[in-house]
């Protein structure tokens, strides 16, 4: 069964920091098994030139795979490419993600939900959820839903 999960390194978050990148950087993946073999491969071979990679958070992911689930999100966050960066030793699948466009997604979700909307600080689980809720949405669905004058989509 596989797992689509989110991963940090705090070493990578550093560097990317220092390099005018930003601090906000993870990994989307999609593995076989359970996510924490998955971070722990990649600890193992030292991901992007680090080796302190932790889960943030996993869910079953039936019928994709990690190059679709790249390809979704990139559509919405930045993916860091490996060729301009020769620091993250071409690590592939490693977003610098907006810190706004989480939000906006939170207060959307929240509102649609009926509750008042509200965001005291970003937690590095709710960056997960976006960005595995991002990776995921089917972007068929999204075209299906659009509105136009008339009435008729």
């Amino acid at each position: 069964m596989s797992t689509i999960y989110v991963a940090a390194s705090k070493g990578q978050q550093e560097w990317g920091a220092d390099h005018g990148l930003t601090k906000n950087l993870f990994k989307l993946g999609i593995g076989e098994g359970k996510a924490q073999e998955a971070v722990d491969a990649l600890n193992a071979e030292k991901h992007g030139g680090h080796a302190d990679w932790k889960l943030i958070k996993a869910e079953k992911a039936e019928g994709i795979d990690e190059e679709t689930a790249v390809k979704r999100l990139a559509a919405r966050e930045r993916l860091v490419d490996p060729g301009l960066y020769p620091g993250l030793k071409g690590a592939r699948g490693i977003f610098k993600v907006r810190m706004e466009g989480v939000a906006n997604h939170l207060l959307v979700k929240q509102t649609l939900a009926g509750n008042e909307p509200k965001i005291a600080k970003l937690k590095p689980a709710d960056i997960a959820i976006y960005l595995i809720q991002t990776a995921l949405a089917d972007p068929a669905m999204k075209a299906a839903s659009v509105w136009s004058p008339g009435g008729q989509s």
